[in-house]
């Protein structure tokens, strides 16, 4: 019985530690409206992601929160008139065209 018992709770310790799963998420597919529906927080990561994604893309090493700043408020401009625009496409166009 005690065999049993220490089993149970063995499991049961173990067991909260095997249902963390992973979650993957396609940030090419989020979609504008998507993004302005998040929580601010959210937002905060996001913005931080892709500008560390478009910062490595382009060659620069160096954080300027500034632009940061700016780029960001320019992404909600410009996703409040695109909701139903990726995010990541809209990205891609203004990084092309500088």
């Amino acid at each position: 019985m005690r065999k049993l018992i220490f089993a149970l709770a063995t499991a049961g310790a173990l067991a909260p530690s095997l249902s963390n799963a992973q979650v993957k998420i396609d940030m090419t597919r989020i979609t504008c409206g998507e993004l302005l529906a998040m929580p601010a927080d959210d937002q905060a990561d996001f913005g931080a992601f892709m500008g560390g994604w478009f910062a490595q893309k382009s060659g620069r090493t160096f954080i300027d929160v500034n632009l940061f700043r700016k780029n960001s408020a320019s992404v909600k401009s410009w996703c409040a008139s695109n909701p139903n625009e990726s995010v990541m496409a809209g990205l891609q166009r203004a990084f092309e065209q500088k």
